[in-house]
């Protein structure tokens, strides 16, 4: 699907200069919105939730962004077709700003991100969503592209240099697995 959507990592007021692909239709609303969490699970619960509730369409990107202002955070970037999006975000009492908040968002929400669950092939899991590449950690190039990923339901790639890029790491069996682990034990959960 390269080619169909315009990343939320790219501030809507971004420079030309900015790599990003170029749909023929460019979604009209870029957000940004700071419910002040801290925690990235809360973070994706509150942008699937969001979704559903404000009915966004299959081609709505929705990331997290890590913000360290002084105060530590995440905040959320919407990138959708939708119209009216700031409209009804305020009305359930968020204040959405414009533009998103860098370049390099960890997408929660993209096209065909609910129908990678399970274990697909790297060419399927490129074919069936708005990821542009797989990137194995520590490693050089890219996956064979009949190579199993096993996605644990949980797949979140990253914005990198306009590109949608999920990183894998190798799993048992030569097969790959997200980096990023669904339930990560949170540090020094042992002290």
């Amino acid at each position: 699907m390269t080619g169909l959507h315009v990343p939320s990592g790219v501030p809507s007021d971004a420079p030309s200069d900015v790599p990003s692909a170029r749909p023929s239709h460019v979604p009209p609303c870029v957000l940004t919105v700071d419910p002040g969490l801290t925690d990235l699970r809360a973070a994706d619960h509150l942008l699937r939730r969001l979704a559903a509730e404000l009915a966004l369409p299959e081609d709505t990107f929705g990331c997290t962004h890590l913000l360290r202002d002084g105060r530590p955070r995440v905040a959320l970037s919407l990138t959708t077709s939708a119209e009216g999006c700031r409209e009804r975000l305020a009305a359930q009492g968020y204040e959405a700003t414009g533009g998103a908040p860098d370049v390099v968002g960890r997408a929660v929400l993209f096209p065909g991100a609910d129908g990678l669950t399970g274990t697909l092939t790297v060419a399927e899991l490129l074919s069936r969503s708005a990821i542009d590449r797989v990137s194995v950690l520590g490693a050089g190039g890219s996956p064979d592209p009949e190579t199993p990923l096993v996605t644990r339901d949980h797949v979140r790639p990253q914005w990198q240099r306009g590109e949608l890029v999920l990183t894998v790491m190798p799993a048992a069996g030569g097969r790959l697995t997200p980096f990023e682990v669904p339930d990560p034990t949170p540090c020094c959960a042992d002290h």
